[in-house]
């Protein structure tokens, strides 16, 4: 399994758990992004790969096709979100 060459950036909030679940799946990048696009996502692996690292935003659609694929809620994506906004 590859380690992530650079940092996570800050322009989504699932982006790390999107990486953690699939990789806890047992799911390939290459694959993910097969099944994304069988659900009619037009996206490939270079704008894959920024939205895991948090490069780019993730659209509505995108978080509701990756919540499908992993089969959790979309509410388990953005775990973690709060301490970024110091919500409680």
């Amino acid at each position: 399994m590859k380690i992530r060459k650079k940092e996570y950036s800050n322009s989504n909030l699932i982006g790390r758990n999107v990486e953690a679940l699939r990789k806890q799946q047992g799911i390939k990048q290459k694959d993910f992004i097969s099944k994304m696009q069988l659900y009619g996502l037009d996206i490939n692996p270079t704008s894959y790969s920024k939205l895991e690292g948090q490069v780019r935003l993730a659209n509505d659609k995108e978080i509701y096709v990756i919540s499908k694929i992993l089969g959790v809620k979309i509410e388990e994506l953005f775990n973690g979100a709060d301490i970024f906004y110091n919500q409680k």
